[in-house]
């Protein structure tokens, strides 16, 4: 628990510095393997013009570059906030063992970075939701699909 609350003071550090620098938003992160930082990131939204530079987006591909391998196995990835939609959904890609999370995300409503209406935009019908969504499939929609689930050179993931 002790190297929990270590690694989560690292994060709100590097989240304070961050804004202190000028350099985004009040976010950091890092993924840890066996107790070793392999991963680090802090928000860059506004700096780079990237709204996927989350802290956690960028830690998760720090540690991927550092692994050689696309999947965390057995990494747990430290956050100063609870993760968006967006970040959340990477670190169940990565297949990160665990979250280990400080502020949640009503506190980060609190302070502006409200992400509430995408979480519920996605629980939403299409036809519903606030950004117009299509569906249209032309003859050779599963193309794809059909090459994926017959090439036999596929990494799976």
């Amino acid at each position: 628990m002790d190297r929990h609350k270590e690694f989560l003071e690292q994060v709100i550090d590097m989240a304070t510095k961050n804004v202190k620098d000028g350099l985004g938003g009040p976010f950091g992160s890092l993924v840890v393997k066996d107790g070793k930082i392999i991963g680090r990131g802090v928000n860059h939204v506004t700096v780079s013009n990237d709204p996927t530079a989350h802290a956690e987006i960028i830690a998760i591909r720090d540690a991927c570059k550092n692994l050689n391998n696309f999947q965390l196995d057995g990494c747990i990835i430290y956050s100063s906030c609870e993760p968006c939609p967006m970040c959340l959904g990477a670190i169940y890609w990565a297949r990160l063992k665990m979250l280990v999370f400080a502020a949640s995300q009503n506190d980060a409503a609190t302070a502006g970075f409200d992400d509430h209406f995408i979480r519920k935009e996605m629980e939403m019908p299409f036809e519903k939701r606030s950004i117009k969504t299509m569906k249209i499939t032309p003859d050779t929609y599963l193309a794809p699909f059909k090459e994926w689930i017959e090439n036999e050179k596929k990494v799976e993931y």
